[in-house]
């Protein structure tokens, strides 16, 4: 019904006989005609639909045309009303003022002059019958745009919809996932702890079984070579708890180190005389160097340490004998996933049994090994891997069954001139001297460390004196006792820690030098050294104590030296 209105033809001329005459002439051309008496009514009919308009030029004279100017100017943009108007002969000014403005109003005008053939009549109103529905065919087209973007408008919003619901379920999954792999992670370390612990009592048991034993059996040997040999036995389980406890601190990447630049060449080729103590004879030792190696950022003592503990690896890979080489390469601007700049490859290559693809996955596991019980720990690859990574490098292993393992030590490079003096592991041990006479006071809570470290330091010819807190130190030191050098624990009760208790006394008596010792205590550890104080690591030998408390000293005494030269 609305496409029928749409192609009407509204007729306005209410005088004389052009109305009637025009609506037969329409109706015979096949168009439908409405004839309006008034300009309202032509108004009223045209907001029905309309297709055109015929207005005859004195209907309008003298009339109210604000309402047909209304509908006009509220036209939809696809909107264009197409008026066919018939004029007269009339050519006065004010009539062709007049005319000018009606033409003005009503836009989209056609004039036709009186008389008019009916041809033309029905020629122009067809015409603008179809230049009207060319309008509705743009006004179809923009109302399907518009549906279309409203549409799409309800399908981006689904669309958006069901992204947020696929996104919060993906967050949701992610969640879970990282729930399940943190209690995986957690399980995993329960049962890490759980291998370390049970591999941590076993061989700890045997040491103490050792040394208890060894107590025990002590009293009732009368024989001195008996008595020597369990002595003997003692001093090496002790020295093996040792050894563990500072494999151990080096797996889990506490064990404090001292980098400094290395000559890697010079450093292990001094090895070379505890290397062959320490293999069999028919394994022999190669050392590969070229003389353009770069020198490493290194803990000299830890790094002779892990290539030790890599030969010692390699020869039993080794039981028909063979060669370990020892080889160092430069490599420039390495880049990979954990590692990147310079470094030198240090490796060390046997040419033993292998490992199979199932044991290689697991060599830097805490206390896995294949060796035989009472034949290794199991923690010297975990102590190399804690190394390389404390050392800002990596550790990488290659290796096929019956063709031999190459271990790669990965170190940075140090652009700093290397020390000329090698730190080498010391083969012999001074042997303590009784000529070193001084007063000590020994501040340790433990009764036990107190009394062994007593003798220790009556063996070394001083006269001690036992303090069991810091408190009672610095109770000492006020009654005006005689000290030359104070020898503290770092871990004490009472609220004051070794630290604090040198820092104190070097406000009081800054002419007494202080040694402290420590089995773990990192946050101290590194406070000591900060503050410049030295430190003694536990467990110790009475050389190595000997040493130190000769060395806290000989620094006092440089000190003092050195603030009395720059006064001057």
């Amino acid at each position: 019904m609305s496409a029928e209105r749409d192609n009407r033809v509204l007729i306005f001329a209410p005088i004389g006989r052009d109305g009637p005459a025009s609506a037969e002439l329409f109706r015979g051309a096949s168009l439908e005609a409405i004839s309006c008496r008034s300009l309202p009514e032509l108004v009223t009919e045209m907001t029905a639909g309309v297709g055109a308009v015929f207005l005859a030029e004195e209907g309008l004279f003298g009339k109210d045309t604000a309402p047909l100017a209304q509908w006009i100017a509220s036209q939809p943009p696809w909107s264009d009303l197409p008026f066919v108007v018939l004029t007269s002969h009339r050519e006065q000014p004010a009539v062709v003022a007049w005319r000018r403005s009606i033409v003005e109003l009503l836009r989209n005008v056609s004039l036709l002059e009186r008389p008019v053939q009916p041809i033309t009549l029905t020629s122009a109103i067809q015409s603008a019958i179809r230049a009207r529905r060319r309008q509705y065919e743009i006004r179809a087209l923009l109302e399907a745009r518009e549906q279309t973007a409203q549409e799409l408008e309800k399908l981006v919003v689904e669309r958006t919809r069901e992204l947020k619901e696929a996104n919060e379920q993906l967050r949701l999954e992610m969640n879970e996932r990282t729930r399940v792999e943190e209690t995986l992670r957690q399980a995993q370390k329960i049962e890490a702890i759980g291998q370390l612990t049970g591999g941590v009592a076993h061989d700890f048991n045997n040491l103490l079984m050792v040394i208890s034993g060894g107590l025990d059996m002590l009293d009732r040997q009368t024989d001195p070579s008996r008595r020597r040999r369990l002595m003997d036995g003692m001093i090496q389980a002790a020295q093996r708890g040792a050894s563990l406890t500072r494999q151990l601190l080096a797996f889990s990447r506490r064990q404090k180190l001292r980098p400094e630049p290395v000559d890697v060449a010079a450093q292990i080729g001094g090895m070379r005389e505890l290397l062959d103590r320490s293999l069999r004879g028919d394994v022999h030792v190669e050392f590969d160097f070229p003389d353009s190696l770069w020198p490493v950022e290194v803990d000299p003592g830890e790094l002779e340490l892990v290539i030790l503990n890599l030969a010692v690896n390699a020869r039993d890979a080794m039981p028909n004998g063979g060669t370990i080489v020892v080889r160092g390469e430069n490599l420039a601007s390495l880049n990979d996933d954990q590692i990147s700049g310079d470094y030198v490859r240090l490796s060390v290559v046997d040419t033993g049994v292998g490992m199979a693809p199932e044991i290689l996955s697991r060599v830097f596991e805490p206390f896995f090994t294949t060796k035989d019980v009472g034949k290794g720990s199991g923690l010297g690859l975990a102590q190399v891997h804690g190394f390389a990574t404390q050392s800002r490098g990596t550790v990488r292993i290659q290796s096929e069954v019956g063709r031999g393992t190459s271990i790669e030590l990965y170190l940075p490079r140090s652009f700093d001139v290397p020390s000329k003096e090698r730190h080498l592991i010391d083969l012999t041990r001074i042997r303590p001297k009784k000529n070193n006479h001084g007063r000590i006071l020994l501040v340790e809570d433990d009764d036990e460390v107190a009394a062994l470290v007593g003798e220790m330091l009556g063996q070394l010819g001083y006269e001690v004196t036992r303090a069991a807190s810091a408190a009672a130190a610095l109770g000492a030191l006020a009654d005006g006792r005689s000290v030359d050098l104070i020898f503290s624990d770092i871990m004490m009760p009472g609220g004051m820690n070794g630290v604090e208790l040198a820092r104190e006394i070097k406000k009081r008596r800054s002419d007494i030098p202080v040694l402290l010792t420590s089995g773990y205590a990192e946050a101290s550890v590194h406070e000591a050294q900060r503050a410049g104080i030295q430190i003694l690591a536990k467990p110790y030998h009475i050389d190595e104590l000997a040493a130190a408390l000769s060395t806290a000293k000989s620094n006092l005494r440089r000190n003092t030296e050195s603030q009395r030269s720059g006064s001057w």
